[in-house]
């Protein structure tokens, strides 16, 4: 009989368990409902794509000739900007894979509206040692969420885009405190 009545106390006090937090109570549900992510697209056929200087010298496209650009890189005061031109959840935020070269990077990429429409983009300075995974002279996979895994064709127009970017950056010398 004492076992009876031990073993009920026992399982009494194991479901008196405190609250997660003592302001439980007060906690508002959230409201509206979280909408799903795009659905992913399959990758692009990439066969003939290539790297090509715009009209004004100031990006690197890539893509068919005569078709919408698949990525873009431009320079910006020797920052150097990606844009992945697939269709992006407004405001999200994500990572753009690259592999190949030798490199496996990963770079932060933000949806950014353009022209009405949102797209991948991200930035870093033209001299960080990760855009190496660009500047070599193998193909390069470059992946986004739901946006399909395309493959960058070898190219030096790359490199030398990144090189021209960066030599801003090469030209600043660090001033030296004299005391």
């Amino acid at each position: 009989m004492l076992r009876i009545s031990a073993l009920t106390a026992l399982c009494l006090l194991s479901a008196c368990k405190p609250p997660a937090s003592d302001e439980y109570v007060t906690r508002e549900r959230i409201a509206g409902e979280r909408e799903a992510p795009t659905a992913p697209i399959a990758s692009p056929d990439t066969e003939g794509a290539l790297w090509a200087r715009s009209e004004d010298g100031n990006r690197l496209l890539y893509g068919k000739p005569g078709a919408t650009p698949l990525m873009a890189l431009a320079c910006e005061d020797g920052t150097l900007r990606y844009t992945r031109f697939v269709s992006a959840d407004p405001h999200a935020k994500a990572v753009l894979a690259l592999i190949g070269n030798g490199h496996v990077e990963r770079f932060w990429i933000d949806a950014e509206e353009s022209e009405g429409v949102w797209v991948w983009r991200g930035r870093t300075p033209a001299d960080d040692p990760r855009l190496e995974v660009l500047t070599g002279p193998r193909s390069v996979e470059a992946t986004v969420p739901a946006g399909g895994s395309i493959t960058l064709n070898a190219s030096r127009l790359p490199a030398q885009f990144i090189e021209s970017c960066a030599l801003p950056l090469a030209g600043q010398v660090q001033e030296e405190d004299p005391e």
